[in-house]
């Protein structure tokens, strides 16, 4: 059977594709994945003819890929169209779309094993567990998920080359992304973590999260630079130093079997001085502090983050007494606050001396605890439908002082870096003309906070001269990805003439956002 993931640009590569396609191909069927914007993506789906075609879900980008759906089986009518992640997880009656054969729910790299087998094998399949079907009759057929894996390292490494040879602009980085585990301890009323652990598996922490053993880590990380360009290793766990023996363990090995700079994200109230050693000690050249907010009415009552605010001033000074780049996660447009309590958080990041603020809006997601916490409040807040594309924009709380909020988010990173600015911020917010200068101004600033960060890792790795110097590589970063924004545009504008049948009349909304921001 032959399976293709057809995806937008991201702005880093999809570990969760590479996973599937380890386990597609184990199986001994065959993958590929599209990205788009590719004006010729129509003829290289008809030159591949798969079988199903998969998706990506999130909420907000899912009527997009739904209309994305109904073009592709215009062109392959029998194909089967799956969709998984958390949107099609959490709001399951997305079966119902248009375009939509089938959903995935939860992990799903030994539900599509089965699924494919059986299609294989010519057997019945819509009883295969974790999946919802619609039949041609338009019948669903609802099955209940299976267990959670147990053994992260029985599913192998992750595929890279699916990605890599559809993308190359992900081979060629020199960062390339890894991640070490699966769940999460912590009840973030913003995370998808406790809806999929609670609503999702009805599942205790200890089943829920699992992480891979050093040696496992180290294997893969070293096989990956074998065959491709990698000088810097981007973890991506939602708590790096959740356990003291790995965290030791990982120290002592990696700068011996390893050697390369990395970067990670901490949870404040489980870190200590010694984690911070032992993190310089393996090479770590970033370190991200989760903040979110410095009210301690919106962190722990309404986030749930379990955190003082000394734990978080702690974490951040033996960050910088180390010398590791400081990056804090922050968010705003959280129910319940004020735009007091949004400039507090500015405040914070100034007096712990953030290098790398990065800030989010609140998304109170489906089935996501915060969702219903913003009704209870009284908050209106947007259809699902409504949900923005570019997640990163605005915010579907319709709070009161809204633009505030949002024009705060804007300018957010500068101001924490120019702390001379907040004495203007409260002036600034206010405009409603100047929003779309703002964005400028944060993605640019974006840009070259990302442009610093790599100029870090090209040091750490003893890399010198123009090529590596910050403003190089930011002149670099807007150039080539000025490029794709244009050929993105022009692909948004010419997509029906290159394929337009009249029963499916609807423009593709494509989220610059994403191919212009954080590329890697």
């Amino acid at each position: 059977m032959k399976v293709l993931f057809l995806e937008e640009y991201l702005p880093q590569e999809m570990l969760g594709i590479m996973y599937l396609s380890r386990a597609i191909k184990d199986a001994g069927h065959e993958s590929k994945a599209l990205f788009i914007p590719d004006k010729e993506w129509v003829e290289k789906l008809k030159a591949y003819n798969p079988d199903v075609v998969c998706f990506s879900v999130t909420t907000g980008m899912h009527l997009y890929y739904a209309d994305l759906a109904r073009k592709v089986k215009a062109v392959l009518p029998d194909v089967l169209t799956v969709f998984g992640g958390p949107h099609p997880t959490f709001t399951p009656e997305y079966i119902n779309t248009d375009g939509v054969d089938s959903i995935c729910r939860g992990e799903g790299e030994g539900a599509i094993v089965e699924l494919l087998n059986r299609m294989r094998d010519g057997k019945p399949y819509l009883d295969c567990q974790n999946f919802w079907f619609k039949a041609k009759d338009g019948t669903i057929h609802k099955n209940e998920v299976r267990e959670l894996t147990k053994n992260l390292e029985d599913l192998g490494f992750p595929d890279r080359d699916v990605i890599y040879e559809a993308g190359p602009i992900y081979r060629n980085t020199d960062r390339k992304v890894f991640v070490t585990q699966r769940g999460c301890p912590m009840p973030c009323s913003f995370c998808f973590h406790h809806a999929w652990k609670k609503k999702v598996y009805g599942a205790r922490n200890s089943e829920y999260v699992r992480k891979r053993s050093v040696s496992h880590v180290i294997a893969e990380i070293n096989e990956v630079r074998k065959k491709y360009n990698l000088k810097f290793v981007h973890f991506v766990d939602d708590i790096f130093n959740l356990r003291n023996d790995w965290l030791e363990e990982f120290a002592e090995r990696f700068p011996k079997e390893v050697g390369l700079p990395f970067d990670v994200i901490l949870m404040a109230n489980m870190t200590t001085e010694r984690h911070i050693e032992l993190l310089k000690k393996a090479g770590c050249v970033y370190a991200r502090i989760a903040f979110e907010a410095a009210s301690d009415y919106v962190r722990n009552a309404v986030f749930k983050k379990h955190t003082t605010r000394q734990q978080l001033t702690d974490a951040a000074g033996w960050i910088k007494k180390y010398g590791i780049r400081l990056g804090s996660l922050n968010m705003l447009g959280g129910p319940g606050g004020t735009i007091e309590d949004e400039f507090e958080t500015v405040k914070l990041n100034i007096e712990c001396k953030v290098d790398h603020p990065l800030v989010s809006l609140m998304q109170p997601y489906p089935e996501f605890e915060i969702a219903e916490m913003a009704k209870d409040m009284g908050y209106s807040v947007a259809g699902y439908d409504d949900f923005p594309v570019k997640f990163n924009r605005t915010t579907s709380i319709h709070l009161e002082n809204k633009h505030e909020v949002e024009n705060l988010h804007k300018l957010f990173p500068l101001i924490v870096r120019f702390p001379w600015l907040m004495k203007l911020a409260p002036r600034l917010i206010k405009s409603k003309v100047m929003a779309k200068p703002y964005l400028i101004l944060y993605m640019l600033y974006s840009e070259w906070m990302v442009a610093e960060q790599a100029q870090i890792y090209s040091s750490a790795q003893g890399l010198s001269g123009p090529r590596y110097w910050t403003i190089t590589d930011f002149v670099y970063r807007l150039s080539t990805k000025g490029v794709l924004r244009v050929y993105q545009v022009f692909f948004a504008r010419f997509i029906d003439r290159f394929f337009t049948p009249k029963q499916i009349q609807v423009s593709l909304q494509m989220g610059d956002e994403r191919v212009v921001a954080h590329m890697d």
